[in-house]
């Protein structure tokens, strides 16, 4: 709901009906103008009457909002979020953010050799998967807590913030000593208990997609997290459940546009789960940074071949590189940098 005083109202009178407002529960944010005053109201506005609004003297109109979505909605907040993590600058016009690493991290061999080589190759961000979440019961399910201490060890060694998937509100203890960035994983985009547990953190969340949601399904899950206080949030698209079989997922990379429309939280994608195969990652990579994404999040083996998850969809080190070279030409034209 956004509300127009009349001009020249007092500021006094603009903070009595603010205050009146939040009373009811409900938070105000102001639009900013030069020749008007306008706010917006966040909560649930189904319990206010437009006319008990109306019947303020100095209010010239009050027009409700369709989107339900009011924190993550750019109308509210016209400039661009930006998350900051160890010092990297995720949205706005800031570099491009390259996050690699294995889908999961199964040694810790592995996983420094594969940091060194995201690192040399230029990404500022390393990913892998501490717990797991499988189709099938039986397959590798991840390392757990050893997992994240050694994101923690290659951290330390590399310079490289960690992002890695929580699965269970009762492990959030751990990765908010242990983890640089929470992922919420497609299964659980909509776990509400899960994103209220991560949205009572300060803790910078990477939300992806669901298999089958809307763009506002999405940013209404994120509007869950928000709400809880914690505004660190960071989009994900991960490609969406279609009729195609040919690829892992259908990405969407129409999204990204659609959503700096709508919203003012940054966004990145993740080619190697919406196709599936490593020689489409590229290619979709690119053209997600064409498009305007604020990052990229790739899954980095150095032997597919052998990989305990997802080897199909890793790119060799030297592919990954290879990558970066041809998307800091492209990010050039548009004004960025990787």
């Amino acid at each position: 709901m956004i509300v127009t005083m009349k001009k020249d109202t007092p500021q006094e009178e603009v903070l009595k009906l603010k205050n009146e407002l939040e009373k009811l529960n409900l938070q105000t944010r102001d639009i900013t103008g030069d020749n008007y005053i306008v706010f917006g109201i966040v909560g649930d506005t189904t319990i206010l009457d437009k006319n008990f609004i109306l019947s303020n003297p100095y209010v010239e109109n009050v027009t409700r909002v369709q989107a339900p979505y009011k924190k993550a909605n750019r109308l509210f907040h016209p400039e661009n979020t930006i998350v900051e993590v160890e010092g990297i600058k995720i949205g706005g016009n800031n570099p491009i953010v390259i996050i690699g690493g294995p889908c999961s991290i199964e040694s810790e061999k592995q996983l420094m050799e594969i940091a060194k080589e995201v690192k040399n190759a230029g990404a500022v961000m390393l990913r892998g998967g501490a717990y797991k979440p499988r189709t099938s019961p039986y397959a590798f399910q991840g390392m757990g807590i050893a997992g994240l201490l050694l994101m923690e060890k290659a951290k330390k060694e590399y310079g490289l913030p960690s992002v890695s998937e929580m699965m269970a509100v009762d492990k959030i203890d751990e990765f908010i000593e242990h983890c640089d960035i929470i992922q919420i994983g497609a299964r659980n985009m909509q776990n509400f208990d899960l994103l209220k547990a991560v949205g009572k953190t300060n803790k910078p969340v990477l939300l992806k997609r669901g298999l089958s949601n809307t763009i506002e399904e999405w940013l209404m899950s994120a509007e869950y997290i928000m709400a809880g206080g914690n505004e660190n949030v960071i989009l994900c698209e991960r490609g969406i459940r279609t009729f195609e079989k040919y690829t892992r997922n259908t990405l969407d990379l129409s999204v990204i546009p659609i959503i700096k429309k709508k919203s003012h939280l940054p966004i990145i994608i993740d080619p190697s789960h919406a196709t599936g195969k490593w020689d489409l990652v590229e290619s979709m990579a690119l053209a997600a940074i064409a498009a305007g994404a604020d990052g990229l999040l790739i899954e980095v083996h150095n032997k597919p071949e052998e990989a305990m998850s997802d080897g199909p969809q890793s790119l060799k080190p030297e592919n990954f590189a290879n990558l970066i070279k041809k998307g800091r030409k492209i990010a050039e034209v548009l004004g960025r940098k990787i």
